[in-house]
């Protein structure tokens, strides 16, 4: 089970990430985080720590 909660936490950042991206754009309407420019930061940036993650658990499950 090396690597599970790596990728697990990796995958939920890139998700979680491309979800505020989105809001923070504008292209979702209806949410307090819609059109916010902080969230379009913020949203790229766990993108890439999820990539990291992800990366990681690669890694630890090829050992």
């Amino acid at each position: 089970m090396r690597g599970w909660f790596r990728l697990t936490m990796g995958l939920l950042a890139v998700v979680l990430g491309a979800l505020w991206t989105v809001l923070g754009l504008g292209y979702v309407e209806g949410s307090a985080l819609s059109d916010q420019r902080v969230w379009a930061l913020v949203g790229p940036a766990t993108v890439l720590v999820g990539l990291v993650a992800l990366w990681f658990g690669m890694r630890a499950r090829r050992r």
